[in-house]
């Protein structure tokens, strides 16, 4: 097996954990090689492995992020409504005329009574799926927050490994926790329209916080110069805030220059979030948009912020995987459930606390 699956605390029930036999090892290694052979139903397999975490998808994930990260990666988010799915078509459309190969996931809401999801935008996205140089899949947030997929980090590294030129994700679009988007691309586009308040509300968000580039989308509605202003006043208060008690450098008084310079320009090594305003559904600004992220990847690159944001994802990703796995070895567990039922009765005769049993069912894993 080529992933162990956390050996040391499965032995605590043996017969209970998943193990890759020799057949599903083979089945595996076939897919693996139609993987890297190109092969789209191959991808297709592959997510539909990850995404429902079945047996050996860890197997799988370790060898295929042996390449490392290649693509450019772009996350869309904003409220519902922004139209963050037309954005993206036509920013797909135009990376297409340069002959890029493109990946894209789209993320729609669960429903908590059905459990089942309506994957409207891969309706709206309609125009891509006839596209052969674009990849599209759909993913349900399962009840998952934050506006991504519990598995959709683990399925942009499979189009990346894949030789996607780009990889586009769309959030789930619910509201103003949709953070996660930080922690699974390069390049951060926050979609605003007319509607969506002043910066001051863009704030509160936190989006100030997670955008690279903001756009304010229906910009032929009105109150859409309005808010573009605001934003860049926020952004700028925000700047002005941040260094105005930062010493002189080599004589230069930064709060100062600050308050001379647009918000708008990176300062010396930094990047500062341009706004830009678009219409979607006439490719209006388009144009602008993809040189502001090919701007964007260039100076992720040339100062080095690049390895840092993927140094930041691979963190993340390993306590991930050591929440879960231990969340499935300690539930999965006879040894450790009846410790649960014991510490259980332990509390109701007042004898015990959920944090003491809890304690004692950790120092049982960890021992």
């Amino acid at each position: 097996m080529i992933y162990k699956h956390l050996r040391k605390w499965q032995q605590i029930n043996e017969d209970e954990t998943d193990s890759v036999t020799g057949p599903l090892e083979s089945a595996l290694a076939e897919l693996l090689e139609r993987f890297h052979d190109g092969q789209p139903v191959a991808l297709g397999q592959a997510i539909s492995l990850v995404e429902n975490e079945r047996p050996g998808f860890q197997d799988f994930l370790h060898e295929v992020l042996r390449v490392g990260p290649r693509a450019a990666r772009i996350g869309f988010t904003g409220p519902p409504g922004a139209g963050k799915s037309s954005l993206l078509s036509m920013v797909a459309t135009n990376c297409r005329t340069q002959d890029e190969q493109l990946g894209v996931v789209a993320v729609d809401p669960t429903s908590p009574y059905s459990g089942g999801a309506l994957l409207g935008d891969r309706i709206r996205m309609s125009d891509l799926a006839t596209d052969p140089g674009i990849f599209i899949r759909s993913m349900a947030t399962r009840g998952s927050l934050g506006g991504l997929a519990t598995t959709t980090k683990e399925v942009l590294d499979l189009m990346d490994a894949f030789g996607f030129d780009r990889v586009l994700v769309e959030t789930v679009g619910v509201g103003q926790t949709e953070l996660e988007i930080t922690a699974a691309a390069d390049t951060v586009i926050v979609v605003l329209v007319p509607e969506s308040g002043d910066a001051i509300q863009a704030m509160k968000a936190g989006l100030m916080e997670i955008a690279d580039i903001f756009v304010v989308n229906k910009a032929d509605r009105p109150g859409a110069d309005r808010l573009v202003k605001d934003l860049r006043q926020g952004l700028h208060l925000r700047a002005a805030t941040a260094i105005e008690s930062a010493p002189a450098h080599h004589g230069l008084d930064l709060a100062r220059i600050m308050r001379k310079e647009s918000c708008e320009e990176p300062r010396g090594p930094g990047w500062s979030p341009p706004v830009l305003s678009t219409v979607a559904q006439s490719g209006e600004g388009v144009e602008d948009l993809i040189d502001t992220i090919k701007a964007h990847r260039f100076w992720l690159e040339e100062s080095g912020e690049l390895e840092e944001r993927r140094r930041g994802r691979r963190k993340v990703r390993i306590q991930d995987v050591v929440d879960r796995e231990l969340r499935r070895t300690a539930w999965r567990s006879d040894t450790v459930l009846a410790e649960l039922d014991q510490g259980l009765e332990r509390i109701q005769k007042r004898k015990d606390t959920p944090y003491s049993v809890a304690w004692d069912i950790l120092d049982r894993l960890l021992r």
